[in-house]
């Protein structure tokens, strides 16, 4: 277990700690006794593919029993001891306290969040109503809950006693410029999770061109019930776009078996959103599918250029920021958690990298990589770059001095933002 992935030293409670195998398919939970040395082992669990820790899952009650996020029936559960205290079905995101009771995040819909309870024999109780992401803290007899629903588009907070509101955080944030109006739906068979935004909120008279604006990949979602988590889409779509935004397999709050549907094979995100692309093509018949471009940043990069490259078919011009080209210059723990020790998986590594796809370019590519980035490091783009270069295959690189895997600086973002519109609208020939 060379992995210590928790700690919980709570007041007057063991120091407890979560340990992880290298492959991540096992962990255990182990009392220590910080005098001696001395260590117990309370909890195992195992998984084929791996074991999830979500940020936050892991505490004790008052009375010392333990409180973890398991997975369990398809969905990530409240266990309190040894007995799970939520359903099938709500799958739960974080643990925020424990005390007499359990206070949680979950979802019962994927793009919604809410913040609920649930105290040792009796049902979960859910403390948010509207639609949209809701996260907490708590301390003593006062919760504090941020939403951030589909009808607010800078978050509030609310302060909590009792389950009576007694404040109001006041939120000084500048309102944005845009306003999103993103139309929710579900896509094909596997009710693929997307929103559509169009220019000014409005319907076309005409056909628009389309442009897919992913992430796609494990842990983080783009659809959720808040207009902000759609400005930067709107704005492109106000440009003379239909902006679709779509999460995939793998991405989070849709239960066990749908995450683990990249084991071993991140490609499935590229073919979610073309059949995402496809399925909206039926519905909206304004959707111009001879002008389609694709952009994204890091996992969301990645996309981009596979789809340049593996679907140009569909796909007819990419702008990929800081993508990951291959696997094995990413981070170890995030990426053998889906692929495997290289030494091991040479294949799975092999079939994710894009860079063997270089000599396949057709389509207008533009890379964009900070050359400062710790995360993404900049080899990438490098790599994939010289690749086609040596391919003859022409393409567009942009490095930035001093930007890390987000601009920071509000000049560098707008400018970011004008450049990647620039070259879409002459990729695609939105002028003609």
């Amino acid at each position: 277990f060379p992995y210590l992935a928790r700690v919980d030293w709570s007041d007057g409670a063991p120091l407890t700690l979560l340990v992880q195998s290298r492959d991540q398919r096992a962990t255990a939970v182990v009392e220590a006794d910080h005098r001696t040395g001395a260590t117990a082992v309370l909890r195992t669990d195992a998984d084929t593919a791996w074991v999830d820790l979500p940020d936050d899952s892991f505490t004790r009650m008052d009375d010392g029993r333990l409180v973890q996020a398991v997975e369990a029936d398809d969905t990530r559960r409240v266990l309190i001891g040894d007995r799970p205290v939520t359903p099938a079905g709500l799958h739960v995101r974080r643990i925020v306290s424990a005390g007499t009771a359990a206070l949680f995040e979950a979802s019962e819909e994927p793009t919604e969040v809410h913040v609920w309870r649930v105290a040792p024999g009796r049902d979960p109780e859910r403390l948010t109503d509207r639609p949209g992401m809701h996260t907490a803290v708590e301390g003593g007899d006062v919760v504090a809950v941020t939403s951030s629903t589909e009808d607010d588009l800078v978050p509030r907070t609310e302060v909590l006693r009792d389950g009576t509101v007694v404040a109001t955080i006041e939120n000084m944030a500048e309102r944005p410029s845009v306003d999103p109006r993103p139309n929710f739906v579900s896509l094909g068979p596997r009710e693929l999770r997307a929103a559509l935004l169009l220019p000014v909120g409005a319907e076309p008279d005409r056909p628009l061109p389309v442009l897919l604006d992913p992430y796609g990949g494990p842990g983080f979602q783009r659809v959720v019930r808040t207009p902000s988590a759609f400005l930067t889409s709107q704005w492109f779509a106000d440009q003379g776009f239909a902006v679709l935004v779509v999460d995939g397999r793998g991405t989070p709050g849709r239960g066990s078996t749908w995450e683990r549907a990249v084991f071993r094979d991140f490609t499935v995100a590229l073919e979610d959103q073309v059949d995402a692309l496809h399925a909206a093509t039926e519905r909206f018949g304004f959707l111009d599918t001879a002008r389609v471009g694709i952009r994204g940043w890091s996992f969301g990069g990645y996309l981009a250029a596979m789809a340049a490259l593996r679907r140009p078919d569909v796909f007819h011009a990419a702008v990929a920021g800081a993508p990951v080209t291959d696997w094995r210059l990413y981070d170890t723990y995030y990426t053998e958690r889906y692929l495997g020790h290289p030494d091991e998986e040479p294949e799975a590594y092999r079939r994710n990298s894009i860079l063997e796809d270089a000599a396949r370019l057709e389509r207008p590519l533009m890379l964009i990589h900070g050359l400062a980035d710790d995360n993404v490091v900049v080899a990438h783009t490098l790599k994939l770059s010289a690749a086609l270069f040596e391919a003859g295959r022409r393409h567009e690189l942009t490095l930035l001095p001093n930007v890390t895997h987000l601009s920071r600086s509000e000049a560098a973002t707008e400018n970011l933002l004008r450049l990647q519109l620039d070259f879409l609208r002459r990729a695609l020939r939105l002028d003609e």
